[in-house]
């Protein structure tokens, strides 16, 4: 039984793929058994009823007619499964509990249909790919639901990025990390880390995943005949993200754009959410059960091949692609729609095609068998920095990173190394370097305590 601690800080968390909140019990109760079956089916989860959508604990009357309803309707799942139904009262409101654990039986099935958790959503099976699939993994756990035994939270957990996360999914200061990380399903039951959470929140995944890195490469010609530039990120998945941005970012033509004396806009040769997109699907969906294999960003004269292991889920139809998504790692792809890097599960593939189109640029092609690729040709003749644009991938930078944290300073003198790593694209590492620079040169200084002071920009 959950302690009223627990709920309120499961209530903060929000919701996501180990939680569901009801504002009161639906007037068909086989909804709530739906949501049970799926939880069921995945890593188990929490349904709380009397929590609205802005997560306040509203509290919900069931009387004994409804919760009878409610019982029999659980009955219904089959196999049958133990499902503690219990009320809890919280500051004179009273919130109903049902906790459900990862069933050792799967498939759980409600009226012969399998239910299962897809982020924050629960997904009916529909199609026979989609059931073969399911049988495939209720074969093998989900990658990032197995432990990593050999990982140590007290050495191995990266706590700045864990804060940053604390505060980018808006998570209760007040609540501690051992709570959080048990909201969130990252660990089990013995205290060890699940390899969704290693990934995630890990200092060095690649210590123990080698291959779970981005490699970034890019080319003289149209044929991989001639190395330019080969670099490999590794570390959380956000840093990995936001490494590769900071290559691309390098890589391609980018102009700035300022009306008005307001903020200045960066507008790249290819949109920078096509890349957003890419990236983030890749980390989240990528098969790191294959050990022979990393996401690659190849980068030549004419075009950009971003692959990553893994073809298209056997759950998917290819001509549902784009359309749908179904998760090869529930868990990690739970964690970035958690602090907004993903949105509506299977949009992303829209969402790119949409951005090109508004841009009049060619559409991207896709592989999806054996390995994932997506493909986007370049501009090659396009007026973005005033004149043609050969497309060659050159290791200059469109702008320093000492000019660009200046002018984020200029903006807003009491900015954060963590939010100047977020708007630049770069680890804060990389940041607190450059700042190092600038005040050994004489051009920045800091007045004030980390907290509540300011930036002083002394000579530009």
């Amino acid at each position: 039984m959950l302690r009223s601690e627990e709920i309120i800080s499961i209530a903060e968390s929000g919701e996501g793929y180990n939680a569901e909140f009801k504002v009161r019990t639906p007037s068909k109760v086989r909804e709530l058994a739906q949501e049970v079956c799926a939880f069921a089916n995945s890593a188990g989860g929490v349904l709380l009823i009397g929590v609205d959508d802005n997560n306040k604990i509203v509290g919900a009357e069931i009387n004994n007619i409804k919760r009878s309803a409610v019982q029999d309707s659980l009955l219904q799942i089959s196999p049958p499964i133990s499902c503690p139904f219990y009320k809890v009262e919280l500051d004179g409101k009273d919130v109903w509990v049902i906790e459900v654990v990862s069933g050792p039986q799967k498939p759980y099935t409600l009226s012969g249909a399998i239910y299962t958790r897809q982020g924050p959503n629960t997904q009916k099976i529909t199609s026979v790919e989609q059931m073969r699939d399911f049988f495939q993994q209720a074969g093998r756990i989900y990658f990032d639901e197995s432990p990593c035994m050999e990982f140590d939270a007290e050495k191995d957990l990266d706590q700045t990025f864990f804060e940053e996360f604390r505060a980018m999914a808006k998570l209760s200061a007040s609540v501690n990390q051992k709570q959080i990380l048990s909201n969130l399903k990252i660990t089990l039951s013995d205290g060890h880390f699940k390899n969704g959470g290693v990934l995630f929140f890990g200092k060095e995944p690649e210590s123990f995943f080698e291959k779970a890195v981005i490699r970034c490469i890019s080319f003289e010609g149209a044929t991989k005949s001639q190395i330019i530039d080969d670099k490999i990120f590794g570390g959380p998945l956000m840093s990995q993200y936001r490494e590769a941005m900071h290559w691309l970012k390098g890589k391609l033509n980018v102009r700035y754009e300022i009306k008005g004396g307001g903020a200045r806009k960066e507008l790249w040769e290819i949109p920078e959410v096509v890349f957003k997109e890419a990236i983030i699907n890749a980390l989240a969906h990528r098969d790191y059960y294959d050990k022979g294999a990393r996401i690659t960003i190849e980068l030549f004269p004419d075009r950009i091949e971003i692959t990553n292991p893994g073809g298209l889920v056997s759950a998917i139809n290819p001509k549902d692609f784009g359309t749908k998504s179904h998760s090869r790692n529930p868990l990690v792809f739970g964690l970035f729609e958690r602090i907004n890097m993903v949105e509506q599960v299977g949009s992303g593939i829209s969402r790119i095609k949409d951005e090109l189109k508004k841009h009049k640029l060619a559409l991207p092609e896709f592989k999806i068998e054996g390995m994932f690729s997506l493909i986007l040709k370049r501009p090659i003749t396009s007026d973005l920095t005033g004149g043609r644009t050969s497309g060659k991938t050159s290791g200059k930078t469109s702008e320093k990173t000492t000019d660009k944290i200046l002018a984020l300073i200029q903006s807003n003198e009491q900015i954060t190394i963590s939010e100047l790593a977020l708007k630049i694209g770069i680890t804060e590492r990389s940041i607190e370097r450059n700042i190092a620079k600038l005040k050994g040169k004489g051009t920045l200084e800091r007045k004030g305590p980390d907290k509540g002071g300011y930036w002083k920009i002394i000579n530009l």
